[in-house]
């Protein structure tokens, strides 16, 4: 029995000599170097971090005040999406927060435009951009189609509908600010271009069947994301006249057909131009 006892107590003292030992303070300077730096050993330096200039080149009096101009084009895109989300969620007329919609996608032209016109164009005001288009196109059309819809349409049909156009926006955008730039074809339709439909839609409220209507917002939104090439704006300008006379004269007879038939015609040009340049490539 004292034997044992013994042998306790040298276990004991051994046990305490090892946790004193794992216990010791770590010197501040070891533990926290002052530049902070990771687990792969990279050291970051803060203050560098900070002092990027949101524009890059000369920066005069000048420039700041048109790189502001530009800026204040793409919040007022932004307040103006928020704005129609509210007007939208507060049972206000859907017809208004639709315009509020148009206004959006005027200043986000504007914006661009702008930034290329100036030479004020950046990384920042790229970024800028794209996050008040999820807010104005991502969010406020859905929300206001939702608002357009419901108590006509399904309520099962109609969310999912809605919340895939949002989910097909910010995927749309993310791929667009990480892939290459080609000056005559969209990959996918632009989500400004979604909006403008969804909103123009509302505007003139097509006598469609609700079902019909929502069928629509999910082909929309499944173009945002598909990898199909679409025309852009200059390109389908250099069409043949008689061919952007026909939208004109049908609007004069029947502009809610016309506005349905120019969008399904849009829609399926994608595809087509898929399929030729595949055919050409073979």
């Amino acid at each position: 029995m004292p034997r044992l006892r013994m042998r306790r107590r040298d276990g004991l003292s051994r046990n305490l000599a090892t946790e004193a030992i794992s216990i010791a303070p770590v010197s501040p300077a070891v533990a926290a170097p002052q530049t902070g730096q990771s687990a792969a050993g990279v050291v970051h330096d803060e203050s560098a971090s900070l002092a990027i200039p949101l524009l890059p080149g000369e920066r005069t009096i000048a420039r700041r005040i048109r790189f502001a101009l530009v800026n204040a084009c793409t919040l007022s895109s932004l307040m103006l999406g928020l704005s129609a989300i509210f007007i939208a969620v507060n049972h206000g007329d859907v017809r208004i927060a639709a315009s509020l919609l148009i206004a959006c996608v005027v200043f986000d032209g504007l914006d661009g435009f702008l930034a290329r016109r100036l030479g004020v164009a950046s990384p920042f005001g790229a970024q800028m951009d794209s996050l008040a288009d999820m807010c104005s196109f991502g969010l406020a059309a859905p929300v206001v189609v939702f608002a357009w819809l419901n108590g006509s349409a399904p309520t099962a049909l109609l969310v999912p509908a809605c919340a895939l156009v949002a989910c097909a926006a910010a995927i749309r955008l993310a791929r667009f600010n990480v892939s290459p730039k080609d000056g005559r074809f969209f990959c996918g339709v632009p989500t400004t271009m979604c909006a403008a439909v969804l909103a123009l839609g509302t505007l003139i409220a097509p006598q469609m069947p609700p079902v019909l209507r929502v069928t629509g917002v999910v082909l929309l939104g499944l173009a945002m994301v598909s990898s199909f090439p679409y025309a852009k704006l200059a390109r389908l300008l250099k069409l043949p006249p008689w061919l952007l006379v026909l939208p004109v004269v049908g609007a004069l007879v029947n502009y809610q057909m016309t506005f349905v038939v120019v969008v399904l015609a849009y829609l399926v040009s994608g595809p087509l131009i898929w399929l030729r340049q595949r055919s050409r490539a073979a």
